[in-house]
């Protein structure tokens, strides 16, 4: 079966997105090609700084979003083109710790998550796998709780690249290139100043995949603005993810600690 179907909308691991996805991608036919972007138009393009801190006042500000320490999301998962719907919940807490977990019927529970040290994954199709080498790295990376924010520590650059169409509306597409190797793409609404999306590329036990994700439906959750639509496409195939609802501040640590069939497997 193949294993492993990005980044985060609200400070969510885009990583753990690709791995849901991948875990039921066997169970998907391939689709058609999707269609080419329109070529982008040429003009004056804002510095990527500018365009991240519009998008950080949009959402609430800079303040407003160190002001929380963890989030506790719920909603839910679909993956149409197999059929498949369940409930998703997704904790998340300072520095770095998550876990997503989701249960389709007929599958069972899927968990991917990560305590601050160790990265790992288990479902009744996979059985408890630990991550490590590359895949760990990424995943530590991924789990910055402030991600939202890009700060200059995590990047070796930021630029924008191009004004383009993504989604069937007028972005600005950045590239950021990671201090830990590797980059990714996030677009930018030019009109609401919002992060529409982004593709990004991980390791997986298939080797590399890459994911585009894209969110909608900004509403307010507390006093931020955050997507409670996000939708995520690796190898043609997609997945919904509904957010109903976000709760700040009151996530119990003890939900990171490994569940017993991964601590057996930690040396």
């Amino acid at each position: 079966m193949r294993q492993r179907c990005v980044r985060q909308a609200f400070a969510l691991p885009v990583v753990t997105f690709l791995g849901l996805c991948a875990t039921v991608l066997a169970m998907v036919p391939p689709a058609a090609q999707a269609p080419k972007p329109a070529a982008p138009a040429r003009a004056a393009l804002p510095p990527a700084r500018e365009i991240i801190d519009r998008h950080i006042r949009e959402v609430g500000g800079r303040d407003a979003i160190l002001a929380h320490t963890s989030t506790h999301i719920v909603g839910t998962a679909s993956m149409p083109a197999a059929g498949l719907s369940g409930k998703l919940e997704i904790f998340h807490a300072k520095p770095n710790k998550f876990l997503q977990r989701v249960t389709f019927s007929g599958i069972g529970e899927i968990e991917e998550g990560f305590d601050g040290k160790v990265g790992w994954t288990t479902s009744a199709l996979t059985g408890p796998i630990l991550f490590d080498g590359k895949q760990l790295e990424e995943r530590a990376f991924d789990a910055e709780f402030y991600d939202e924010l890009k700060t200059p520590d995590r990047y070796r650059s930021i630029t924008t690249l191009e004004k383009t169409i993504f989604e069937e509306r007028p972005v600005y597409r950045l590239r950021l290139v990671k201090k830990t190797g590797g980059e990714d793409i996030e677009f930018y609404d030019v009109e609401t100043g919002l992060k529409a999306g982004g593709i990004a590329t991980r390791e997986s036990p298939m080797g590399p995949m890459q994911g585009t994700s894209s969110y909608a439906d900004y509403k307010k959750f507390g006093v931020l603005r955050q997507p409670a639509t996000l939708k995520m496409t690796t190898l043609n195939v997609q997945m919904v993810m509904s957010i109903a609802a976000i709760e700040y501040d009151r996530v119990d640590h003890s939900v990171f600690t490994p569940p017993p069939q991964i601590k057996a497997l930690i040396k």
